[in-house]
């Protein structure tokens, strides 16, 4: 028990007053003896003994009447040390991803924690909150409770390591003060739970479904296309709902196209496929109806009219494996001898293959220099006899190397980086027993540049450096069976495309994407993307003949939007929310030591309303006061 004044008890010393007057009063008798009344002798000794001590409990009565009375003005009380430390400071967490969409007992567990939030704050204390993708620093109570009904989902979803930081951060620096963190959330498995510091205080709130089911469109891509139709490829995924099929509906903006069912009845997960027709582009748009976790019940894509990449073939060989490799419609093929070729082209190309040239002159290593700078991507194929002091000129200006003289031996080609770029997602599995190419002459290099392919002796026959790439080794059909080989397409077709990325069907939001527009710009030009409600300008860089664009957190919703240079329309773009968040798995915040764990809003506040709470006594004890008068007045009435 600790005093509010505790300097009140100095009073305590009034409590020698009454002791005083009780002692004056006990005065000695005198003793006169009369033989007539000898008799009453033992009565009047037990008079005069019941008159002392009904004196002493009156006495009694009045000392312990002013001593409570003195104890009530010190004004007694309990607390817990964070009830009495007057330096609180608290942050609140509240997880607005989407899997708090999730039903709860009460609703979806977000908009049932912000409606006890907003009941259960009070006080006058300032505090700090935050969520995925917003934050506020010493608010008033009135103004988070003006402010917390308004929250909305965001696709972001912090770990518990990042939710200590930016508490962290919102905390001031003192360290007399009580730190406290509210963290509210389901705790779905993003990471383990990192070690509380010292000087902090975590009440963890974890809120749970009441069902952890989830049905969701996970992805969709194109499987195969012709002419006329493309096959769009569309997976369903279904965790913990005894479900058998449930229906997909596919809708061209609008306008609905067709409808089918997904079959789980053997699978967790199901793929249906929708055939498109190719006579016009198509602004998608995949929907099913699931009820307890709406984010993932929809995804948005988007197939323009195809836009076709510049490939410039310049040969001194040779040229018809590249014109049957190029002779696709994503491709814009043309082909040149060196003899005849037009500089004024090189800059509208994306991609300029060197087909065995024996010779490299300082006016087209230059021209392929700004070209390379500008975005563009280079292909050089050496002759078996090539002038190496033109070659070297233009390879050292690309960072890739020096060539030393041809050798004529025969080599495999053995060697392939299956996690090169050129070969993501072109194997299966990585493959020993392949018939391998093989060359009967090459050029010994020296460079840093990364290997593609290399022969049986570890020496490299395919190098990369930025968006330049080099055979050591001429491929001609005298000289190499490389284009015979299965190898040539993946390799050589998918240089050409990762010249200019063509467009995917969507992107998602939250991740860094790359967009290729092909378009030129005036110098004060921009590309905006816009929708019917929203438009923002993205990153992007200009190079000779497209713009990248880069994207990372917005839009902020998912949805069908469009490139536009000012009023002028480009070409249609769709973003997705990540399905990172529609497995429904969870952490256990019993584990996270350190951390006090709550079930419920309320639960968490009750506890808080308790640890705060200062339990005067006071009022007892002037209660005591008047008891004690009370017990005086009956004594001196009552006892004989």
């Amino acid at each position: 028990m600790q005093f509010k004044h505790p300097e009140i008890f100095y009073a305590l010393f009034l409590l020698l007053i009454p002791i005083f007057i009780h002692l004056f009063q006990l005065r000695r008798f005198q003793k006169v003896d009369f033989t007539n009344v000898a008799f009453l002798k033992t009565v009047t000794i037990q008079t005069r003994k019941s008159s002392q001590l009904k004196k002493w409990l009156t006495l009694l009565m009045r000392l312990f009447a002013l001593a409570c009375i003195i104890i009530a003005f010190a004004q007694p009380f309990t607390a817990s040390k964070i009830a009495l430390n007057t330096k609180k400071e608290t942050v609140v967490y509240i997880d607005n991803s989407f899997s708090m969409q999730a039903k709860g007992a009460k609703g979806p567990m977000l908009e049932r924690a912000l409606q006890d939030l907003f009941d259960k704050t009070g006080g006058t204390e300032k505090l700090s909150w935050f969520t995925n993708n917003s934050e506020r620093k010493n608010a008033s109570p009135q103004d988070f409770k003006n402010e917390v009904l308004s929250i909305q989902y965001s696709q972001n979803q912090l770990t518990p390591s990042q939710v200590l930081l930016k508490a962290r951060q919102l905390f001031s620096d003192e360290k007399d003060a009580a730190k406290r963190l509210v963290y509210l959330s389901d705790f779905q498995v993003k990471d383990n739970f990192p070690e509380i510091p010292e000087d902090m205080l975590v009440d963890a709130v974890q809120l749970k479904p009441v069902n952890a089911s989830n049905i969701a469109i996970d992805s969709a891509y194109i499987a195969s296309k012709n002419a006329a139709v493309t096959q769009l490829n569309v997976k369903v995924s279904n965790t913990g709902a005894e479900i058998s099929e449930v229906p997909i509906s596919l809708f061209n903006r609008e306008k609905l196209i067709a409808k089918t069912a997904v079959d789980f009845s053997e699978n967790a997960s199901g793929t249906v496929t929708f055939d498109i027709d190719n006579s016009e582009e198509f602004i998608g748009k995949l929907e099913i109806n699931e009820a307890n976790l709406p984010f993932d019940n929809t995804l948005f894509f988007s197939i323009n009219k195809p836009g076709k990449i510049k490939v410039l073939a310049i040969n001194e060989a040779d040229g018809n494996y590249l014109q049957r490799l190029f002779e696709k419609d994503e491709f814009q093929f043309t082909q040149q001898t060196f003899k005849t070729l037009n500089y004024n082209e090189i800059p509208d190309q994306n991609f300029i293959v060197l087909n065995e040239l024996k010779e490299i002159p300082a006016s087209l290593a230059t021209a392929l220099k700004s070209f390379t700078d500008a975005g563009g991507s280079v292909l050089v194929i050496p002759a078996v006899q090539a002038d190496l002091n033109g070659y070297n000129n233009f390879l050292m200006t690309m960072a890739l190397g020096t060539l030393s003289e041809a050798k004529i031996q025969e080599k495999m080609i053995t060697k392939i980086v299956f996690s090169h770029p050129l070969f993501k997602d072109v194997f299966e599995k990585e493959v020993d027993n392949f018939q391998y190419p093989k060359v009967n002459s090459y050029y010994n290099i020296s460079s840093n540049a990364t290997s593609a392919l290399a022969f049986e002796d570890n020496q490299p026959f395919l190098l990369q450096k930025n968006k330049t790439y080099f055979f050591t080794s001429a491929i001609n059909k005298e000289n190499s069976n490389f284009q015979n080989s299965p190898l040539v397409v993946p390799t050589i077709y998918n240089m050409a495309l990762q010249s200019l990325p063509l467009p995917r069907l969507y992107y998602t939001i939250g991740q860094q994407n790359a967009i290729a527009v092909p378009v030129k710009l005036g110098p004060d030009e921009i590309l905006t993307v816009k929708d019917s409600t929203e438009q923002f300008i993205p990153l992007q860089q200009t190079k000779a003949n497209y713009v990248l664009m880069t994207t990372t957190d917005e839009p902020k919703k998912a949805g069908n939007y469009q490139i536009v240079k000012k009023t002028e329309f480009l070409e249609n773009i769709s973003f997705n929310y990540s399905r990172g968040e529609s497995e429904l798995q969870y952490l256990n915040p019993e584990d996270w030591e350190g951390a006090k764990v709550y079930s419920s809003v309320e639960d968490l506040f009750d506890s808080l309303a308790d640890a705060n709470a200062i339990n005067s006594f006071w009022k007892w004890f002037a209660i005591f006061a008047l008891l004690f008068l009370l017990f005086e007045m009956l004594i001196l009435k009552f006892y004989k």
